[in-house]
C-alpha cells in the first residue's frame, strides 16, 4: 500500500524559508514520479513541482521559479521541497503526490496523480 507521509510546515514570516520531506513507502520508490501540489483556501489544487525519481528532472510552477527546489534522497526515499524567499501567497496546504510512470507530463492536474498524503499547512506572515 502506497503511503505518503508529509512534514516540516509552520509559520514564517515573508522572506523565509521552509523545508517540508515526504517520505514514501510501500512500492518500488524508484518507479515513480513525486511532486508536490498546494490549495489555498477558495483556489483549486495546483502544481507546485515534480520530479521524476529516475532521471532527476525536474518541473516547477513559474510562479515559484527560482525560489522552489525539489529533490530527492533514493537512500530515504523521502523528497523534499525546500522553499526560499516565501511570499504571502505561498500560504496553502502542501500536499506530497505520487504516481507510476508513465509520468503524467508537465503541467500537471492533480487528477493526473493516484497517490496522495493528507497535507501540511505552510503559513507565510507579511
Amino acid at each position: 500500500q502506497v503511503q505518503l507521509v508529509e512534514s516540516g510546515g509552520g509559520s514564517v514570516q515573508a522572506g523565509g524559508s521552509l523545508r517540508l520531506s515526504c517520505a514514501a513507502s510501500g512500492y518500488t520508490y524508484r518507479h515513480n514520479c513525486l511532486g508536490w501540489f498546494r490549495q489555498a483556501p477558495g483556489k483549486e489544487r495546483e502544481g507546485v513541482a515534480i520530479i521524476y525519481i529516475g532521471s532527476g528532472n525536474t518541473y516547477y510552477a513559474d510562479s515559484v521559479k527560482g525560489r522552489f527546489t525539489i529533490s530527492q534522497d533514493n537512500a530515504k526515499n523521502t523528497v523534499y521541497l525546500q522553499m526560499n524567499s516565501l511570499k504571502s501567497e505561498d500560504t496553502a496546504m502542501y500536499y506530497c503526490a505520487a504516481e507510476f510512470y508513465p509520468c503524467p507530463l508537465w503541467p500537471v492536474s492533480p487528477n493526473d496523480y493516484t497517490y496522495w498524503g493528507k497535507g501540511t499547512q505552510v503559513t507565510v506572515s507579511s
